[in-house]
């Protein structure tokens, strides 16, 4: 057999045994003994307190805003569908079967529908009421023209804002003023001789007035920061339009549907506020489907219901828009 000496060593982080009180007082004795430290974990630098006080409270308002705008942005809502635009969506629906008429039909055929539905001076002296109905009808340029995304982004925003019947007069109102706005002059023309009788039998037809009267309407609901660029845009293809020689009466008729819509924005604002309105109480002012924006987890959590209830958990009203 070996003679051969075990040694027993000890793990670096194992307890330091005990030392006896007569070692204890002899190392006390020499000085600049150095200790044995276990080792341990490197030291972690806390990541820093968030700062708190006022400057933490300088958040810009609008910049929070935005941001919950985008993180519930939901891109379906731009186009009409049936239970949240009907009116927009029923309209479309009419404007792509009369665009596809008047794409594949015999073009004699479309010409006589079309001119039966112009809204020149002479068929406004005869039949009115039909003439400005039926015009709108069709889209000037067909179902690529630019008035047909127009008409889908604007009308859609504007019914999900204000409604749909709201929507639809707004629509009405400036097609129609428009129209009566570019035509009476030109009847007034004839009437003095400025004008030949060739021109009580323009052509007029489109959606193209009730199209800018939106989009002047719905400029009055959007933020600042939309809203002016947006007129500024328009105010100069306007009058890039308006000096150009080429169809002057629709250009002033675009124009004037523009100042219509402008003009709506006390009445839509109240509108605006009125549906936002029911939709806070889950009253069904603005539509069959705001009844559910109301707070089914009170209910649930056993408050007290009534106008009452209302009261104590309605949100401040702000002092101004």
């Amino acid at each position: 057999m070996e003679r051969t000496a075990r040694v027993e060593t000890t793990p670096p982080d194992a307890p330091l045994p005990a030392v006896p009180p007569e070692v204890a007082r002899l190392l006390d004795a020499m000085p600049g003994q150095p200790l044995r430290r276990r080792p341990g974990p490197s030291a972690v630098t806390e990541p820093p307190a968030p700062a708190t006080g006022p400057a933490a409270e300088r958040t810009p308002r609008c910049t929070a805003a935005l941001r919950d705008r985008l993180r519930t942005a939901r891109p379906w809502r731009l186009l009409p569908t049936p239970a949240g635009t009907p009116f927009t969506f029923a309209y479309a629906v009419v404007l792509a079967v009369t665009s596809l008429v008047a794409a594949y039909a015999d073009p004699a055929v479309v010409q006589a529908l079309q001119q039966g539905s112009s809204t020149d001076v002479a068929h406004l002296v005869r039949h009115p009421v039909l003439v400005l109905v039926a015009s709108a009808l069709w889209i000037a340029g067909g179902v690529l023209s630019p008035y047909t995304l127009g008409f889908l982004l604007v009308l859609t925003a504007l019914e999900r804002r204000i409604g749909g019947l709201r929507t639809a007069g707004v629509f009405l109102c400036g097609h129609v003023l428009a129209t009566l706005a570019t035509e009476v002059p030109v009847g007034l023309a004839v009437l003095t001789g400025h004008l030949p009788d060739s021109s009580l039998h323009r052509l007029d037809y489109g959606i193209s007035f009730g199209v800018a009267t939106g989009v002047g309407a719905l400029a009055g609901l959007l933020t600042p920061w939309l809203r002016w660029p947006l007129l500024a845009y328009l105010a100069a293809v306007l009058g890039q339009d308006l000096l150009s020689p080429y169809d002057p009466l629709t250009s002033w008729g675009h124009a004037t549907a523009l100042a219509i819509g402008v003009a709506t924005w006390p009445a839509l604002r109240r509108w605006a506020d009125a549906r936002q309105g029911g939709k806070g109480t889950g009253t069904r002012a603005g539509g069959p489907h705001e009844a559910r924006a109301g707070r089914p987890h009170e209910a649930r959590a056993g408050r007290p219901q009534g106008r009452g209830a209302l009261r104590m958990t309605a949100p401040p009203e702000s002092g101004d828009r």
